[in-house]
């Protein structure tokens, strides 16, 4: 192809394919040809008639041609009157409708091809329209509104995938009743774009029976990738970038299920191992935007880019989907979905199945079992966690509080909804994580940490990777470094395309002295989620610092800071960091930054034995470094004088039931005062003492090398669990010879002699 031979024309186009509609109509494949055919003539004979010029199309596809938008419209409407009078005589599941979208706007002709947003336009239009209905843009109203015996309704801006302005739309109204009447605009707005947009664009897309068929619009030519350019190289296996559906409906308030659609989508497929799929977060970047292909593939470094739209209805659903192969800029597929929201697993499952299948991707019998999995056969409930993941998605506090009341709800609607009370332990763990968030949860920090567990417990009933990944966080924070390994391990199988799995394994293998493994998954997250580096440049800080490589160490853990400022959980990384590098007023001041947030500490003074729980190293040495840090940047202490929670101190089950059960153990509280528990061999368990002075009775068990405790009325009545381990330093006067690890922290404690 030349440049010559491609020039901008003013046109009309009229697009039909009947590609997939067959295979629909079952035995009765054969008559629905025969009259698609005889059809496809009428339509023919009518373009010819008013001036069109049929273009030369692939497959089953009808294009033509009109020197004016009154010309296209005139037909497009002497086409549906001709067709329903055909349709008369027809049983039903013979009769043939066609929905029609008209655009004026600029096309290209190449060849015999006809190209442009102009098309894209009219195909957006055609999807609005009714079967046997006619949809034009504002455009073309402005010139034809008249001009022709027909009336209007405006239908309001439609948003349309990859066109930065939204398009007016008004539907055709046929009846001799309606002549010459606009309903909804008495003045359409002035559009922007003038006499230079001088193409006209007419779409048909067929329905038979009743079922809307997947017609193809013969898509404009799509600028090719260049491996050189991509900013990681290919993967040796199929490499996928799904963008943010497009919300078509009409209520914008739809955008939650637009979204949460990609979203499943992204996590069915990222189920496959056979595939590299890129994270949400990056691919969210491009939402609203309007991107090329070739840019989002370069960027990205994939070879296929899926894109699509959702209108919702009260019940009814359309997804439109298609796959672009970057490097060739070809269409693999395009294919629309029709359904009512009891078929919403179902239309998910095709569009996985038609990725997996047009990749050439062979699933393992457990992927194939995997990607069908929703966790809930209830819509409404299924529905809810879509709200709710939106919500919690965007990060912030009020956000935070939306997400967890829709997961309650969604709990509400299916009692067993896993992955519902796994995002409840995932929300109320952030919520402790980050300074302030656990009050809009309407509790302290103590109860929302405790709330973790609750759900959690709930969720590994019917465990996601979701459910292990927070059960191998708060393993970790047990020290108990072998089972948080286990759980991530569990969490990556479940979803090995997930960066916070990656990102997951990466953080508990820090943490249990295998750096350069941790780097490896680091890495492999940063790959998945290229467009949202600031946590993973701060574990990469972090196993710097675990390698003793301080300078870079600050370097990585600055760079994340500078890109999210909210990440406080880095500041006292590198207030430890700026101490043991002698930069002493930066140290001091990433201190007083933390302190600045003490209201939501949970622990009183900032001092080192409470703040060490948050350094769950199973290397001493690395922990030591951590605290010398913290000392020097100003935190009170003495080095090495916290709690050594390491293996070589930790008791098993077995020896936690033979010193607790059946003794009586006491401590010193942070308020300095001092509490009793007795327990009974039976596991029956009573507490006294404390500010105030409490009294309660409750019940206590071994779990693996885990003692779970719950009381009647204390901490909520929900039950928590704790590692055991030995204080060489401790006395009995300082009723300090024991300490359990929990889910919240330290606690101290001696056998009452």
């Amino acid at each position: 192809m030349t440049t010559q031979e491609v020039k901008r024309k003013l046109t009309a186009i009229l697009s039909a394919d009947a590609k997939g509609y067959s295979r629909l109509m079952g035995e009765d494949e054969k008559g629905t040809v025969r009259t698609l055919n005889a059809y496809k003539e009428v339509m023919t004979d009518l373009i010819r008639h008013h001036r069109g010029r049929v273009v030369d199309a692939p497959g089953d596809n009808v294009l033509a041609e009109f020197g004016s938008v009154v010309d296209a419209v005139e037909c497009a409407v002497e086409i549906q009157k001709e067709l329903k009078t055909r349709n008369a005589d027809l049983p039903e599941n013979r009769k043939m409708e066609f929905r029609i979208g008209v655009n004026l706007g600029d096309v290209i002709e190449d060849g015999e091809q006809i190209l442009g947003d102009g098309v894209n336009i009219a195909a957006r239009l055609e999807s609005l329209s009714e079967a046997g209905g006619i949809c034009i843009s504002g455009t073309g109203f402005d010139q034809v509104k008249n001009k022709l015996s027909v009336g209007y309704q405006y239908l309001g801006k439609q948003t349309v995938k990859n066109i930065p302005d939204p398009v007016r739309a008004y539907k055709v109204l046929m009846g001799p009743e309606a002549v010459g009447k606009v309903i909804g605009e008495k003045e359409p707005k002035e559009t922007r774009w003038g006499w230079k947009a001088v193409a006209a664009a007419v779409v048909l897309a067929l329905v038979a029976g009743g079922v809307v068929w997947n017609f193809y619009l013969r898509a404009p030519r799509i600028e090719p990738a260049s491996k050189e350019k991509m900013a990681f190289p290919l993967p040796d296996k199929p490499s996928i970038a799904v963008l943010p559906f497009v919300n078509m409906s009409e209520d914008k308030e739809q955008e939650y299920f637009s979204d949460g659609m990609t979203e499943d989508l992204i996590t069915d497929l990222s189920k496959i191992s056979g595939l590299m799929v890129i994270a949400r977060n990056s691919t969210f970047t491009y939402k609203g935007k309007p991107v090329k292909i070739k840019q989002v593939a370069e960027e990205l470094g994939v070879r296929y880019v899926l894109e699509g739209s959702v209108r919702r209805a009260g019940n009814e659903i359309r997804i439109n989907a298609q796959l672009v192969d970057a490097l060739s800029g070809h269409h693999l597929w395009a294919e629309r979905y029709d359904g009512r929201m009891d078929r919403i697993f179902a239309l998910q499952d095709e569009i996985t199945q038609k990725i997996v299948s047009a990749l050439a991707v062979k699933l393992t019998g457990s992927e194939k079992q995997i990607i069908v999995q929703k966790g809930t056969n209830n819509v409404e409930a299924y529905d809810e966690f879509l709200r709710g993941w939106v919500h919690y998605l965007r990060m912030t506090p009020d956000d935070l509080a939306w997400a967890v009341h829709s997961f309650k709800r969604a709990i509400g609607l299916d009692p067993n909804y896993g992955r519902a009370y796994a995002a409840l332990a995932l929300a109320y763990g952030m919520g402790t994580v980050t300074p302030g968030w656990a009050k809009v949860l309407g509790g302290s920090w103590l109860e929302t940490r405790l709330r973790v567990g609750q759900y959690l417990k709930q969720a590994m009933k019917n465990p996601t990777s979701i459910a292990h990944l927070v059960n191998a966080d708060l393993h970790l924070y047990l020290r108990l470094h072998g089972e948080a390994v286990s759980e991530a391990e569990r969490a990556l199988a479940l979803d090995p395309n997930d960066p916070a799995c990656s990102s997951g394994m990466g953080f508990v293998l820090l943490n249990t002295g295998k750096t350069k493994e941790a780097i490896d998954f680091i890495d492999r997250a940063i790959r998945l989620d290229p467009h949202n580096p600031s946590r993973y440049l701060f574990l990469l800080g972090v196993a710097q610092f675990c390698m003793g490589n301080l300078e870079e160490a600050a370097n990585l853990i600055e760079k994340a800071r500078r890109i999210n400022p909210e990440f406080t959980s880095s500041v006292p990384w590198l207030a430890s960091i700026y101490g043991l590098l002698g930069r002493e007023k930066e140290a001091r001041a990433a201190l007083e930054t933390y302190k600045k947030e003490e209201w939501w500490w949970p622990f009183g003074e900032l001092r080192l034995p409470e703040i060490m729980y948050f350094f769950p190293f199973k290397d001493r040495a690395v922990a030591d470094r951590v605290a010398e840090g913290l000392i020097k940047a100003g935190v009170e202490g003495q080095p090495s004088g916290y709690f050594p929670a390491f293996k070589e101190n930790q008791l098993t089950g077995e020896e936690i039931k033979r010193l607790n059960f059946g003794r009586t153990i006491t401590g010193i509280g942070r308020d300095s005062h001092q509490w009793w528990y007795d327990k009974k061999k039976n596991g029956e368990l009573t507490y006294r003492g404390g500010r105030p002075n409490l009294s309660d009775t409750g019940k206590t068990r071994i779990d693996g090398d885990m003692e779970c405790q719950q009381f009647q009325n204390n901490l909520w009545g929900l039950e928590y669990c704790l590692t055991v381990f030995r204080n060489p330093r401790g006395t009995y006067e300082g009723k300090d010879e024991y300490f359990s690890c929990t889910d919240f922290g330290f606690y101290p404690f001696s056998v009452v002699r």
